[in-house]
């Protein structure tokens, strides 16, 4: 008689079945029936990544550059018009499905180290969206605690507020975040408006006060430089400026929610979607890059250095101080709201990132656990990371600013790798206009140039950040490669295909007949007549024997197979001879045809004289290793999960 299952394990169960009935994000399982929407809608849920940052980037400019601040800020837009924009149109052109400059190096480099590198630049990815929502809660936490009106009550509470901000986070995504694109659009414009107003009060301030702008001036000449010696002084700290160039990745990643424009039915490449890509990129950057210059200028002239300080009441809210200041404490607190709210969305945006990217990857690489592809689970590790990595920065917006800027660096300058690389390759096949293309490629190396300049100077100057992001880096190959190790023993098969027609019926023929299944490594008839005679003389098996050969492809990376089948009857005898081609893992193979045609023997090798230890460190990475032992094994898994009466017998034999 079967238990009762106690209490206990219904709750588990039930538990377990909440978890897993959230939505699956796995690549597979879109539909590609995505709501679509007009690129200037779009550009909002971008836009709540990039545009947030004006909240604490004018801080972070005047720390890192003082009186140079609006200089560099200067070059930083410069960058961003000149160099990141045409790389991310570029990129949108190749990568119109939304997966970005990662999916565009992973098809450029092939085998393990394809993988190796998308593990790696998620690892920076990580470290990019981790930070955003861990940074975007600190300084939302900021701009509660220090305004004025909530000051005296909660000026100590910043840590837990930032804590129950991230909490907040994760329940919406537990429960479900829709209409993203519209909260977006309510954030995002009035935080806009109300920066423009501050500036526009901010300038009419400076207007008044013409001495303000004088003692500026004269600050950048008092060492007696010109401005030829400002400007070199300048491009020496704008790399510290980097958080200014975040959201361009986000930017791209949206892309299958911009509607085109009617022409794109039927058409392989969607060229209007890509335009209005390529238009919403450009004017979110010329936006932002009115807001930083706006910003950096008002900030530097009239924020004391004491005030911007740590500690100082302007650290880490250099706008929402001025707006206090200069238009009284009732419109700054509205302006505190709106930065909370954007803020808060920003960390929305990370986490819908993350949970876009993730399950397109490490899934399909075997290298995460089947529960990733659902946005539960998923939402509650993101969830404990945020947790963790704002337990050890202590909620310090400046302390995470180096790992946020690695993270958003390195995927600009792989991002520009890709480009350069793709037109260089273009240029190299065109028949036509090859000179315009190299040219465009050369631009774009410059471009590479320029951002390994500033990574290189920001790893320098705040080499937490790479530290931080290696930490991600190397937590995810580990788990990545414990979990395709106990993953390698699934039957994972995607797809199996017949060479022809005649394949396709006797396939189907084989499965009502008891097969004895031998698998061999050569198909000449020399080798197949010893196979023939040994199982004769040892093993007692009635009935013709089907041979069984698997064919590899020479990149064996991928986890899951895609199978061509051919079958041939041999004309002299009754026996069958199959060939398995395109396959990655021989054990694998090997078991799903088995199971598919239902097998009653199989005659299986073993691999005599040779290492066990050796044979088993075959397998992960070449798909061979002792086939007989592993065979076994993948099937026995099988049937656990999917229990048979009828279970073939499985001979071990040597060669």
């Amino acid at each position: 008689m079967n238990a009762l299952p106690t209490g206990s394990q219904t709750a588990r169960s039930r538990l377990s079945a909440w978890f897993l009935s959230g939505q699956n994000l796995s690549l597979e399982h879109q539909d590609g029936s995505t709501h679509q929407h007009q690129w200037f809608s779009v550009m909002w849920l971008t836009g709540v990544d990039y545009f947030s940052s004006i909240a604490y980037q004018a801080g972070i400019a005047l720390l890192a550059a003082g009186i140079l601040a609006p200089i560099a800020t200067g070059i930083l837009v410069l960058v961003t018009l000149f160099c990141a924009v045409p790389i991310y149109r570029e990129v949108a052109r190749r990568s119109y499905a939304g997966q970005g400059s990662i999916a565009l190096l992973e098809h450029l480099v092939k085998g393990w180290a394809s993988k190796l590198l998308v593990l790696v630049l998620l690892g920076f990815a990580g470290t990019d969206f981790v930070i955003t929502m861990t940074l975007s809660a600190a300084d939302s936490a900021k701009h509660v605690v220090e305004n004025p009106f909530i000051k005296p009550h909660a000026h100590h509470l910043h840590m837990a507020i930032t804590i129950a901000l991230l909490a907040l986070l994760a329940i919406v995504f537990l429960k479900g975040f829709g209409e993203a694109i519209t909260l977006a659009m309510g954030v995002a414009i009035p935080y806009i408006a109300l920066n423009a107003i501050v500036i526009a009060r901010c300038w009419m301030e400076v207007s008044r006060h013409t001495d303000v702008l004088r003692n500026w001036h004269s600050a950048l000449h008092a060492s007696g430089e010109g401005w030829g010696g400002i400007v070199i002084a300048s491009c020496f700290v704008f790399p510290r400026l980097a958080l200014g160039l975040s959201g361009f990745e986000t930017g791209v990643s949206v892309m299958p929610l911009i509607k085109g424009n009617g022409d794109d039915s039927g058409d392989a490449v969607p060229k209007t979607r890509i335009r209005n890509t390529q238009r919403m990129l450009l004017t979110a950057a010329a936006l932002m890059s009115i807001l930083l210059i706006g910003s950096s200028l008002v900030t530097t002239m009239l924020i004391p250095e004491h005030a911007y300080r740590e500690g100082g009441p302007a650290s880490g809210r250099a706008m929402a101080y001025l707006a206090h200041r200069y238009l009284g404490n009732g419109f700054g607190s509205i302006y505190d709201f709106s930065t909370i709210l954007i803020l808060w969305f920003a960390g929305a945006s990370a986490m819908a990132g993350l949970m876009n990217l993730i399950p397109r990857y490490l899934p399909r690489y075997g290298m995460a656990p089947h529960w990733v592809s659902f946005s539960r689970p998923l939402v509650l590790v993101l969830f404990v990371i945020d947790l963790a990595v704002t337990l050890v920065f202590r909620a310090d917006v400046e302390r995470q600013g180096g790992a946020y800027a690695t993270g958003v660096l390195v995927l600009i300058f792989s991002a520009a790798i890709a480009a350069a690389l793709g037109l260089w390759h273009d240029a190299s096949e065109a028949s036509e206009g090859k000179s315009k293309l190299f040219v465009k490629s050369a631009y774009f190396w410059f471009c590479v140039l320029v951002f390994a300049y500033t990574l290189a100077v920001n790893i320098k100057e705040r080499p937490d950040g790479i530290i931080i992001a290696s930490i991600f880096i190397a937590l995810l190959i580990i788990t990545s490669v414990v979990s395709r190790y106990h993953r390698s023993t699934e039957l994972r098969v995607r797809k199996c295909e017949f060479r022809d027609e005649s394949s396709r019926r006797l396939w189907d023929e084989l499965g009502d007949r008891d097969l004895n299944i031998v698998p061999i490594g050569r198909l000449d008839e020399e080798y197949r007549e010893h196979i023939r005679t040994g199982i004769g003389r040892y093993y007692k098996i009635k009935g013709p024997l089907t041979f069984l050969h698997v064919s590899m492809l020479d990149d064996r990376s991928d986890f899951y197979e895609q199978l061509e089948v051919e079958i041939k009857v041999e004309s002299d005898s009754s026996e069958n001879l199959i060939v398995i081609r395109n396959a990655n893992v021989i054990a694998n193979t090997i078991a799903y045809v088995s199971i598919r045609l239902r097998a009653k023997n199989i005659i299986l090798h073993l691999a005599e004289g040779k290492s066990p230890l050796l044979q088993s460190l075959r397998y992960f990475p070449l798909g061979t290793g002792e086939i007989g032992l592993l065979v076994y094994e993948i099937l026995i898994n099988y049937w656990k999960e999917k229990p048979e009466e009828e279970r073939p017998a499985l001979f071990l034999m040597t060669a």
